[in-house]
């Protein structure tokens, strides 16, 4: 008898509903314990953090680099101006409207770090793991590699930084991955036990409310956008991408969705030719519903901690966030991973709030993957009209 499949986020639900429900009630011991296991997982997760972005970021500036090499420069050089654009301006939309919104929708008198350590439970031992380098020696490393392996058509390296991927990819599939939700379940569980979980309760419905109508309005400016170069409807545009969206509320993952994409996008008027070269290299690169999720949760956060987070501050976050997320849709879950260092390097996130924003944006993964595949079906249309290669489509115009 085979067990039912049960999803990355009911999993991360139940072990919040676990943890909040037994630490209102558990004594100090089995706390202890888990607070134990979650240091030695955040230690791992740290050293992890820069063998991540080396192993995702180098073989995607490989690929991208020699599909330029394979006749279709111009094509490439525009989609991957207008999906790193359209994820800047998602960022920086998610920062205006949270920075006006959120101070005033979430209470910071207390501290998420004062929540995590106003219990006295320790953890019996703790093992220190050193990183192997910095975040940001491995983002430089995973550019020069990346660039150097690209010029070169090093065969070679291009086939190990393929394999590195692989096993990074599998100790996020099979390590991280699974014990996640037991990880969460071990910071509620500590933090109910101290008192104060129902304010981060609070927190994460206000947050994820603000994300879920940023996402519908994000959405309705890229195709209008769309229906303003084609002269049709955003709202026609946009009702033809649902399957897609919905496709990718379930698997969570924009590769996985490509040939729904595709076929949405081919319905809306957008040639096969184009349409098979935007749609797959969006889903790697395209990440607007990803990076608006982490800005807003990140904000957050910071607020909860009475942190100030400048303009500057912000700015580069959101460009370098843009960049170290680009590998990252082929994996659910792929996308917050690849952030951890530059929330670490950049905003100076704890192992708690790392944690925390973990929990947040795996309550709202499903949607943020639906948003950034239904906006490559509005970019394949820029780009259509762009390089001025319209497809006419009486029958279907909006």
């Amino acid at each position: 008898m085979h067990l039912p499949h049960i999803g990355l986020l009911p999993r991360i639900l139940i072990a919040i509903a676990l943890g909040i429900g037994l630490g209102l009630i558990s004594p100090d011991v089995p706390v202890r314990i888990f607070v134990t296991f979650n240091g030695l997982f955040s230690q791992f997760l740290g050293f992890l953090v820069p063998l991540i972005i080396l192993g995702l970021v180098t073989p995607a500036i490989v690929s991208v680099d020699s599909e330029g090499r394979q006749g279709a420069g111009r094509m490439l050089l525009l989609t991957v101006l207008l999906a790193y654009g359209a994820t800047l301006v998602s960022g920086f939309f998610s920062y205006g409207v949270c920075s006006l919104t959120l101070p005033h929708l979430i209470d910071s008198k207390v501290a998420l770090t004062a929540i995590s350590e106003s219990t006295t439970s320790q953890p019996y031992f703790s093992v220190a793991i050193p990183e192997p380098l910095s975040v940001m020696t491995a983002l430089v490393l995973a550019f020069t590699l990346g660039l150097g392996i690209a010029a070169l058509k090093a065969k070679v390296l291009t086939r190990a930084a393929e394999e590195f991927k692989d096993v990074i990819v599998l100790a996020i599939q099979k390590v991280i991955l699974p014990l996640l939700p037991v990880y969460i379940f071990g910071i509620f569980y500590h933090m109910s036990h101290s008192g104060e979980v129902f304010h981060v309760l609070a927190i994460f419905a206000k947050v994820i409310a603000v994300i879920f109508v940023m996402h519908i309005l994000l959405l309705v400016f890229q195709f209008t956008i769309a229906g303003l170069l084609h002269g049709r409807s955003p709202f026609r545009l946009l009702s033809r991408m649902m399957p897609a969206y919905f496709t990718a509320l379930g698997t969570q993952s924009s590769a996985a969705t490509i040939p729904f994409t595709l076929r949405c996008a081919i319905k809306n008027g957008v040639s096969e030719g184009i349409a098979g070269f935007v749609i797959p290299l969006c889903a790697t690169i395209h990440l607007s519903g990803s990076i608006l999720k982490i800005v807003a949760c990140a904000i957050a956060l910071m607020l909860t901690q009475g942190i100030a987070f400048e303009p500057g501050q912000m700015a580069g976050f959101i460009c370098m966030l843009g960049i170290t997320m680009v590998a990252a849709p082929g994996v659910p879950g792929g996308a917050i991973m690849a952030a951890l260092g530059v929330l670490q390097s950049m905003l100076g996130f704890t192992d708690n709030d790392q944690a925390l924003m973990i929990a947040l944006y795996i309550a709202m993964d499903s949607f943020g993957t639906a948003c950034n595949v239904t906006g490559d079906g509005a970019l394949a249309l820029i780009v259509q009209k762009i390089a001025g290669k319209a497809k006419s489509a009486p029958s279907m115009a909006g």
